[in-house]
């Protein structure tokens, strides 16, 4: 059973905002600094360091202050914790797929010697009379 955890919280609460997404991956390809960070956003300076301040906080990223220059590199460690959270829903969702899969092939069965065995398949039954 999968418990619930502050860290997975603040994991999934920092990668909810499509802002915050899209910095990742930036920072997947390589560190970047606040400016660069926050330039293909119509945001401030100071919003996108709110933004790094979320992704700090869950340990997303790490902050290496450089002079004037504070520079981010991507910690993509702490995403383990939301991937095998993802797992085990994956695995409860696949076995219950499973299931059903194997429910509609016996019924698909069943209709299909119905079909083909005419007693089976009710041709010889009496129709029922409906009243006028």
């Amino acid at each position: 059973m999968v418990e619930h955890n502050e860290q997975l919280d603040s994991i999934f609460g920092a990668i909810a905002d499509t802002t915050r997404r899209a910095m990742l991956l930036s920072l997947a390809q390589r560190p970047h600094s606040v400016g660069e960070l926050a330039a293909p956003f119509d945001i401030t300076l100071a919003a996108a360091s709110k933004h790094i301040k979320v992704l700090e906080r869950a340990g997303l990223i790490e902050r290496e202050v450089q002079g004037r220059t504070h520079l981010c590199r991507l910690n993509a460690a702490p995403m383990h914790a939301g991937l095998e959270w993802i797992r085990h829903y994956e695995r409860f969702w696949t076995q219950r797929l499973d299931v059903l899969e194997a429910l509609l092939k016996a019924d698909l069965a069943k209709e299909s010697a119905a079909a083909t065995d005419p007693v089976a398949g009710g041709h010889n039954k009496p129709k029922s009379k409906r009243p006028r």
